[in-house]
């Protein structure tokens, strides 16, 4: 009896030890969770892009608990490739990938966006959307980066709109045409986002001269209200026609920005910008950390993404800044080339780090207003830069 009780003993002891994590991780899960702890630490203690590094970071730290992806994510039968559709005793993570292997997220993200953006910075000044083209430099130059580098055509076109600095594009394009390359993309989108403020400011006080700086440009004309209803009407006919792989980002964007505009329909808008955006948020950041476990994410092509998205980011800062200087000479100094910078489409960051840089020259100079323009014209450019590149790769 005492030895059978021993036996029995031993059994549960073996078993529950086998169902611990310690038996299961590999040193691939211990480097994730230091670099997930890294990202809760520029999130929280640096307030780096807060809203979608923090959830990322979790959902990273989540699924690299050794013993935590059976329970969270699920299982795959034997014999069956590891796809999204053969998981069989799906977990939380599961269900919340959903949205992001159908690419529902990104075009609901989109459309907070355009919920809280202004337009009218843009339709006075048309020629913003120069700028904002200007400053897609980046997607194409990282694009041929990865091309020379090995990558195929449709992972080089998912790498290259890291320049767009854009996370719901990044991540809407790299689920389109190589799945696999997901949470690095999306990672390296939004820890660059976070940084651009480092990023930018030393090249743009390299580019531009102090005389330039302190540029002050005219006030803006007034939008009437007709104007910015009838805007993201047009632009979506448009570039629906034009470049259809475009829409389910623009049209999106622009229905946001029509729930605004129009005043018909406040609580639509207030819940656009506010409760859904959020709750999308979670569910995005938490999605994409989860697919960034260790034995996928620590490769020799993550550091190739990275330095890309680096170079990417650089680029779309210089496109931006030189197409605003050479605006600068043909007006005869009538735009700040320090507008240029905010090309980029990380609203409203990339217009806040113009205006920091413009009043360190000058403190009663503000260009906010005036870099808004360049800025949504970079969101709108880099959406269109993705239905390019999905329109020849996908």
């Amino acid at each position: 009896m005492q030895n059978n009780l021993l036996i029995d003993f031993g059994k549960i002891f073996s078993g529950l030890w086998d169902s611990m994590g310690f038996s299961q991780g590999t040193w691939q899960n211990y480097v994730m969770l230091l670099i997930a702890c890294v990202l809760f630490f520029l999130a929280i203690f640096k307030k780096a892009e807060p809203m979608l590094l923090l959830p990322i970071a979790f959902g990273m730290f989540l699924i690299n608990i050794p013993g935590a992806e059976r329970v969270l994510w699920g299982t795959y039968p034997e014999g069956l490739e590891h796809t999204y559709d053969n998981v069989v005793d799906r977990g939380l993570l599961w269900y919340l990938y959903y949205g992001v292997d159908k690419v529902i997220y990104p075009p609901l993200i989109f459309l907070g966006i355009g919920a809280m953006t202004d337009f009218g910075p843009l339709i006075a000044n048309p020629k913003s959307m120069l700028i904002g083209a200007g400053a897609q430099l980046g997607i194409f130059v990282a694009l041929f980066g990865a091309v020379l580098l090995g990558f195929s055509g449709a992972e080089a076109a998912a790498i290259a709109i890291i320049g767009g600095a854009d996370g719901p594009t990044a991540i809407y394009v790299a689920k389109k045409l190589a799945e696999d390359l997901v949470p690095t993309i999306a990672i390296a989108a939004y820890s660059y986002m976070a940084l651009i403020p480092f990023i930018q400011k030393p090249i743009m006080r390299a580019l531009t001269t102090k005389k330039e700086r302190a540029i002050r440009m005219k006030p803006l004309r007034q939008v009437s209200k007709t104007e910015k209803i009838i805007f993201p009407i047009v632009v979506t006919l448009v570039v629906g026609i034009l470049l259809p792989d475009a829409i389910p980002l623009l049209g999106m964007l622009m229905l946001g920005n029509l729930f605004r505009e129009s005043g018909v329909v406040e609580r639509l808008s207030s819940q656009a910008q506010n409760g859904l955006i959020n709750t999308v948020t979670i569910f995005l950041g938490i999605a994409v950390g989860c697919k960034a476990k260790g034995e996928m994410f620590l490769a020799p092509q993550t550091i190739f993404i990275l330095v890309l998205g680096v170079i990417a980011f650089v680029c779309g800062t210089v496109g931006g800044l030189l197409t605003a200087k050479l605006m600068c000479k043909l007006t005869k100094g009538q735009i700040n080339p320090l507008i240029g910078s905010a090309g980029v489409s990380a609203v409203p960051m990339a217009a806040r780090i113009s205006e920091d840089v413009g009043r360190e020259t000058d403190p009663s100079n503000h260009l906010l207003m005036h870099a808004m323009g360049p800025n949504v014209a970079g969101v709108i450019g880099s959406a269109l830069a993705a239905g390019m590149l999905l329109a020849i790769f996908g």
